[in-house]
């Protein structure tokens, strides 16, 4: 192969993982030509794209763009990219691994540029999942502080309702025992 063809690949190659921070590396030989175009077409409906690379011209790319990857070198390579996060680009390219289990191999994955392994992406919180979780803990003091200020003075406020309360049924009653009192007769 030329070096202008390897060029012109590897400048299509960089213009499809340029924006790609999160990819996962498939081996798809043993799938057929409609079934892997099925699993291409399904992926693409969820965002996901899958582009069979060469190996060396992956691997140089990917250095250019910051990426060191070691692992998945051997063998055929396709790179899937796509999806809102690691996460789900990953339950997507399991759930098609396990519906041809014989046929396609998971090597590896990049999740936000850094090489981790597959098993590592799946158990990655989503972007939402992330955001959810950093919430949680910042706003976690906050309700610790609400709930300590709040606990005493809920305790002294039903305090205070329950003696302004007794003091009303006092109040109520004491009329009450003194009406009959007044309309007995005297003795003469």
């Amino acid at each position: 192969m030329s070096k202008v063809i390897k060029q012109m690949q590897m400048d299509s190659l960089k213009g499809h993982l340029k924006d790609a921070r999160d990819m996962v590396f498939v081996n798809l030989v043993g799938l057929d030509a409609n079934s892997e175009n099925k699993v291409r077409l399904d992926l693409r409906k969820k965002g996901i794209r899958i582009h069979g690379v060469k190996n060396t011209l992956c691997r140089r790319v990917l250095g250019e763009l910051g990426m060191k990857v070691e692992a998945p070198w051997s063998g055929p390579t396709a790179v899937a990219v796509g999806g809102s996060s690691i996460a789900e680009l990953s339950k997507e390219v399991e759930a098609f691994a396990k519906k041809y289990d014989k046929k396609v191999k998971v090597k590896g994955a990049v999740a936000d540029g850094t090489e981790v392994t597959f098993e590592q992406a799946l158990k990655m919180p989503t972007k939402a999942e992330a955001i959810g979780s950093v919430l949680m803990l910042a706003l976690s003091p906050a309700r610790r502080i609400a709930g300590a200020l709040l606990g005493p003075a809920g305790i002294i406020s039903g305090q205070i309702k329950a003696v302004s309360e007794k003091k009303e049924e006092v109040a109520a009653a004491a009329p009450a025992a003194e009406a009959p009192a007044a309309e007995a007769p005297m003795p003469a």
